[in-house]
């Protein structure tokens, strides 16, 4: 049997040819009854030993359908259409899964942090395109993670905030990140890790989040790199600075819409009833340019000033940092050249920004790939097949060649994770993104 030790109990692992696997491990308590709409508390000690050999319940979400005009990704297709990678949604949902190649406590091993993406309104840790094997059989511990989405996850309201001992509210998924961060750094040593050398990453809402804990100061001093994939940048991210006054204006209306009055029936309504709710305020929200109606909020606690106005500053961490999108990525409309695009400049600004304030470099690409099977292209997201490098998982017609780019592509991000440059032997150079040559690596498969 494979035993870990942590701070909270003896964990039982799965020991895999050449690496290991836990699942399924609690890195903070329920966020049920009276913790609905509380910051995460501490996970509670267990005796004896806990199995963590299957992935837990992904958080309360909305669930993806097929385009209905038929035009656009089916993401019900590409990433939640196996039934054996979909587990059942609970509130019940923080947990957290470790890919390690080796459990001696004396490895030290680097550790990517994996946030995973969906709008803050869907998605998990255990998708069927996220697995730690190539990342563990390459020297680097991965870490995904489960967190509060939606109204479970980023409600405001002024009843919150006078419960709060801050007197802020919202950004609950926000503070389960970093809840899951802090576990892992007091505890990933037992699993060979080193917990000085954890870069975060994430893809999309992943990015974002990545973005928002790089521009907390509740994270100084727990990051060692990052690596922003489709989401971040500077004037051109995804991330708006929404006021507390805007997500509690929202957090009101939604409070009318699920017919309740206090924060007490709130707490008592269903899960299903506070997803009725939220599709009932999508439009509300959309309607009065809000966008999304839940998102990480600038609440004077965890963030406390815009996203732009941070990197202005310089006031984030001086750390190696990797930045991308992807050519048919969102933002990009049909026909143009995704290299004129916001989301590719604010990755090439996130670079230039950080030199002026003294900064190596950033790391910059564009995954160029048109995957086989449809006419989607490099849309958004399609690189995670080749990060995660789990290609024989996806229904679509991959070659040798997406094979190639896969390893070559897991091989740079694992050689980031390691040293904080992507490069390695046997890989094509990839310079960094500076004021003297706006260096953008292409990723592509080979003609």
């Amino acid at each position: 049997m494979l035993m870990v030790q942590t701070k909270y109990g003896i964990l039982e692992g799965v020991q895999e040819e050449g690496y290991a696997k836990f699942l399924g491990v609690p890195y903070a308590q329920p966020p049920v009854g009276a913790l609905r709409w509380k910051r995460p508390q501490p996970p509670r000690h267990w005796d004896g030993i806990r199995k963590a050999d299957h992935f837990s319940h992904r958080a309360w979400q909305t669930v993806q359908e097929p385009p209905r005009d038929g035009q656009g990704i089916n993401y019900a297709k590409e990433f939640y259409e196996n039934p054996a990678f979909m587990p059942e949604m609970d509130e019940d949902c923080l947990y957290l899964n470790i890919w390690t190649p080796d459990v001696s406590t004396d490895k030290k091993l680097p550790v990517a942090f994996y946030i995973h993406g969906g709008a803050f309104l869907n998605g998990f840790g255990s998708e069927i395109e996220f697995d730690g094997e190539a990342f563990a059989r390459r020297g680097v511990i991965l870490v995904t993670i489960n967190y509060r989405l939606g109204a479970f996850g980023f409600f405001a309201h002024p009843g919150l905030k006078q419960e709060d001992p801050d007197g802020c509210c919202g950004n609950y998924g926000i503070y389960d990140q970093i809840a899951a961060l802090q576990w892992v750094r007091d505890n990933i040593a037992n699993f060979g890790g080193d917990p000085d050398k954890i870069t975060i990453f994430g893809q999309s809402a992943g990015a974002m989040s990545v973005q928002t804990l790089l521009s907390s100061p509740l994270t100084k001093g727990m990051i060692a790199g990052a690596i922003l994939q489709s989401g971040g940048g500077y004037k051109g991210g995804f991330n708006s600075n929404r006021t507390l006054e805007q997500a509690e204006m929202l957090g009101s209306k939604y409070m009318e819409i699920c017919g309740a009055s206090t924060l007490e029936d709130m707490r008592a309504l269903s899960p299903q009833q506070l997803m009725d709710g939220l599709f009932k305020l999508m439009p509300v929200s959309f309607g009065m340019g809000l966008g999304l109606p839940f998102t990480p909020v600038m609440d004077g606690v965890l963030l406390t000033d815009g996203y732009n106005e941070v990197l202005e500053k310089g006031n984030y961490p001086d750390i190696p940092y990797m930045l991308g999108s992807c050519l048919n990525d969102m933002t990009i409309q049909p026909g143009t050249d995704g290299r004129n695009s916001s989301i590719y400049c604010g990755c090439v600004n996130w670079s230039l920004l950080g030199q002026l304030h003294g900064r190596k470099p950033a790391y910059v690409y564009q995954f160029c790939r048109q995957l086989p099977g449809d006419n989607q292209g490099a849309f958004h997201s399609s690189e995670l097949w080749y990060v995660f490098h789990t290609l024989g998982r996806c229904w679509r017609p991959m070659t040798e060649a997406d094979e190639k780019l896969s390893n070559q592509i897991c091989d740079y991000w694992c050689n980031f994770v390691k040293s904080g440059d992507p490069n390695g032997d046997g890989l094509p150079e990839w310079a960094p993104c500076g004021w003297e040559n706006h260096a953008v690596r292409m990723l592509d498969v080979e003609p």
